[in-house]
């Protein structure tokens, strides 16, 4: 009998979570959630397959500004749109949740975040989609973990991305989130341009050891929140974290774990955890001085929200240019 590829081994110890917005790839790989964010949305947009989600995002957006209307309104709802809409067909495809992103820009906005996530579920409920299926994405900024609080009291679950430190984590876990993502590949691109090395070993991988430390300390201290590693750059970082509560992978490397038949070690298991570690809280000043203080979490942080940010403004001018192909009707620029 031939042994099970390293993907399906690693489903049996971990769920898998696809990183795309590519639904082919989400209907090959069968994840049973999947998550998406504005890069991902954004080169989904531009295949030609998925042109009908785009129309009828901005059909949808018209119906809602009949008439001459203001180009940031209009272009704003289809942005809402298109997310819900390609969420929609994901969830078609999936047993489970799906992750949407809450627009980057509000990073640092607690009231605009909460608002725009009930909008999002909202919206999700004309479809008759429960808000059970739904994890709403923030950035982990002291708003976003402020207002993904908020949201968790209204029974609306969230997905907190762009975590690069333990901090953050903690934050996350105390006040009551169901989901983190902390990155893995962001980190190491970080180290390896700051030390200059080419590759780290998996076991040696910083993004690796960050993940372990935080799914170790929240299996200890018994925290709820469920940890989904994410932004892997390689396989090894993969094998590395086998065990963790999820791991969401782009399609290339679910493929190549796919390809491969090695046997998988599970590296993380909260059964073998010892419970030995202090009681952290992070407060506003407390939180805020660590991030200042850790270099590496502040700079990706940083970069991350301005590069999903350029994201969402290169999916507005895609939504507008579209809209005047298909309409005559024009859209007042502010």
């Amino acid at each position: 009998m031939s042994m099970k590829s390293v993907l399906e081994q690693l489903s049996s110890m971990t769920t898998v979570v696809a990183d795309t917005g590519d639904l082919d790839a989400i209907k090959k790989f069968k994840p049973r959630d999947a998550t998406t964010n504005p890069s991902l949305i954004l080169a989904a947009a531009k295949n030609p397959n998925y042109l009908k989600l785009i129309d009828k995002a901005l059909e949808n957006s018209k119906k809602l500004y009949p008439g001459e209307c203001k180009q940031k309104e209009f272009v704003r709802e289809a942005i809402d749109q298109v997310s819900v809409l390609f969420g929609k067909e994901i969830l078609g495809i999936i047993s489970g949740r799906v992750s949407t992103e809450v627009d980057a820009r509000l990073s640092f906005d607690t009231d605009a975040t909460v608002s725009k996530a009930i909008k999002i579920i909202k919206q999700y409920k004309n479809y008759g989609i429960d808000k059970s299926r739904i994890l709403i994405k923030i950035a982990s900024t002291w708003e976003g973990i402020k207002a993904a609080e908020i949201l968790e009291r209204k029974g609306i679950s969230c997905n907190l991305t762009l975590l690069f430190n333990f901090c953050q984590a903690v934050a996350c876990a105390n006040a009551k989130v169901t989901l983190i993502s902390p990155f893995v590949g962001r980190i190491l691109d970080w180290h390896k341009a700051k030390t200059g090395r080419i590759s780290f070993p998996g076991n040696e991988d910083p993004g690796v050891i960050s993940v372990t430390k935080i799914f170790n300390y929240f299996k200890e201290k018994g925290f709820a929140t469920e940890v989904m590693g994410a932004s892997f750059r390689n396989i090894e970082e993969i094998k590395e974290l086998a065990g963790c509560d999820l791991l969401t992978i782009s399609p290339k490397l679910l493929q190549e774990l796919n390809d491969q038949n090695e046997k998988l070690i599970k590296k993380l298991d909260k059964e073998f955890i010892s419970d030995n570690s202090p009681e952290y809280v992070f407060e506003e000043r407390d939180f805020r001085l660590n991030m200042l203080e850790d270099q590496m979490a502040s700079e990706k942080l940083s970069e991350g929200i301005t590069g999903f940010s350029k994201a969402i403004e290169e999916l507005e001018k895609l939504l507008v240019n579209r809209y005047s192909e298909i309409s005559n009707e024009k859209l007042i620029k502010l």
